[in-house]
């Protein structure tokens, strides 16, 4: 029977390619309440993180085709900021810094004892719970969905547009230079000379309907998501 703390639809991923101790993990994750996928390539992996929603993947630092450290990487860049627990048998110190770096967020050193993973995977199952909503005023993101209200409407936006508006939100206030939405939401330092960003923001206003004065073009230099009184970040 799931634990209290452990809500019984939270999804994991365990990429591990050591087929028994893979399945010691899926079913001890499974008792505990778990819905477990299991894969055993990093490249795999990375495709089955982008196009379903985990609450966790449990990450073995050695793999085929593409190790941990990437995998951490290639997720963090496509945006996904799923809690990531590292299974390695490296514990030196630059490992971990190394490991930290690339976007994990907790490391298990292998042989480890399964109470001490189980309450880790715990742990990062409330952070990631905290992490999963953004609350700006009367604008509510939901990071895990990718579902956006705003004013207790719904908005439906592109992948492009939910990464700016999360973005702008999470900055309110502060204006946010082109160059910074360029590394940031498009991922290049690269300024293509278009006027991509400009056309993202009109897109999002005309979504914003009324609201639409909340993103705030501070010219010369970037955009701002309007602070609203009790602006609340969650």
């Amino acid at each position: 029977m799931p634990t209290p703390t452990t809500p019984s639809s939270a999804k994991i991923l365990v990429v591990e390619d050591n087929r028994k101790l893979a399945s010691f993990l899926s079913r001890a994750l499974t008792e505990e309440g778990y819905v477990v996928d299991l894969v055993d390539d990093g490249a795999v992996a990375v495709s089955q993180a982008r196009s379903i929603e985990y609450h966790l993947v449990i990450l073995d630092w050695m793999l085929p085709s593409l190790d941990g450290l990437n995998v951490c990487r290639a997720l963090r860049t496509a945006g996904k900021s799923v809690p990531i627990l590292m299974l390695t048998a490296r514990s030196e110190f630059c490992d971990r810094v190394s490991g930290l770096d690339a976007g994990a967020d907790d490391f298990l050193p292998k042989p480890f004892d399964l109470s001490e993973l189980l309450a880790r995977v715990r742990a990062l199952g409330r952070r990631g719970q905290r992490d999963r909503y953004l609350e700006v005023g009367q604008l509510r993101i939901d990071r895990q969905d990718r579902t956006v209200t705003f004013a207790g409407a719904d908005l439906d936006l592109t992948h492009r547009e939910f990464m700016l508006l999360g973005y702008l939100a999470r900055e309110a206030g502060r204006v946010v230079s082109r160059v910074e939405l360029l590394q940031n939401v498009w991922e290049t330092a690269y300024d293509p000379g278009t006027n991509m960003i400009d056309v993202h923001v009109k897109n999002l206003r005309t979504k914003l309907g009324e609201h639409a004065s909340m993103i705030e073009t501070v010219r010369g230099i970037g955009y701002r998501w309007q602070a609203e009184p009790g602006n609340r970040v969650a």
